[in-house]
């Protein structure tokens, strides 16, 4: 089937948090500097991963923490523009630690050697009616012996306030509608685990939900189109600019976003 367009849940949030911050990381595709909290969910995540390959035994706490080294080196060496994050050895250190600190709190959440997923970092997509394709990788798919399914995000920074919820569980819902779309089985449970506060954020959807879900996606790639119709990406003043990468190219910090890319015929 061809298709008109496509979207992730994280480009999704983007044009939802701010339109010329969608338009400059994706059609723009303007390089961002890595951030240390960025890049220490990306080695949090690969232990994870590499956690679940070994014997259900061996998912320790010490193994986690063994691999958190290893882990980093992995990164490094496919992210070359990560070397220049820390000043010193010692700084490195440091943030390695607070990697290690971050992932003992998973141990507080969840035993391993309890679990055996069906699915980790798993490529997921759907097209829509619109023949809009909705994409995305899960971390995590469990399936209990009923068959009942349940989605895990893991999360490095803290859990947000009550009125922030609903945000957060958007991406999880997009996977839900995903799972539906192409499985025909609504998910029974959605999960994100705040390793850095140490919570858990669960939540149970049904078809109203996921249809709700499909509503919002469908009004949010309307609202894209309609962007780049009139060329109109103007820019959302929030408390997460002070941690934009764009914030040359922004009118709230006394940037000008460049020339549009030409639209070849």
């Amino acid at each position: 089937m061809n298709v008109l367009g496509a979207l992730s849940p994280s480009r999704a949030s983007d044009f939802m948090t701010c339109p010329l911050m969608y338009r400059l990381r994706s059609i723009d595709k303007l390089p961002e500097e890595p951030s240390v909290d960025a890049v220490r969910g990306t080695v949090v995540h690969r232990v994870l991963e590499q956690l679940f390959d070994l014997p259900a035994p061996e998912r320790t706490p010490e193994r986690a923490d063994a691999l958190v080294s290893p882990s980093w080196d992995e990164v490094r060496a496919g992210e070359k523009d990560v070397d220049g994050l820390f000043e010193s050895e010692a700084a490195a250190a440091t943030w390695l630690e607070s990697c290690r600190t971050v992932l003992s709190k998973y141990f507080d959440l969840e035993d391993p050697t309890r679990l055996e997923p069906a699915e980790r970092e798993l490529y997921v997509e759907s097209v829509l009616e619109s023949k809009l394709l909705l994409r995305g990788f899960v971390d995590r798919i469990d399936v209990a012996p009923d068959g009942s399914v349940r989605v895990v995000d893991y999360k490095s920074g803290r859990a947000p306030g009550e009125m922030f919820e609903a945000k957060a569980l958007f991406q999880l819902k997009f996977y839900a509608l995903v799972w539906w779309k192409t499985r025909g089985v609504i998910p029974a449970m959605l999960q994100l685990i705040y390793l850095g506060s140490g919570d858990v954020l669960r939540y149970q959807p049904d078809e109203a939900d996921l249809r709700a879900t499909e509503r919002k996606i469908e009004a949010i790639w309307k609202a894209i189109q309609a962007a780049q119709a009139s060329g109109d990406w103007r820019h959302s003043p929030s408390r997460l600019c002070s941690w934009c990468s764009y914030q040359e190219f922004c009118p709230e910090f006394g940037g000008t976003p460049p020339a549009l890319p030409s639209v070849e015929e």
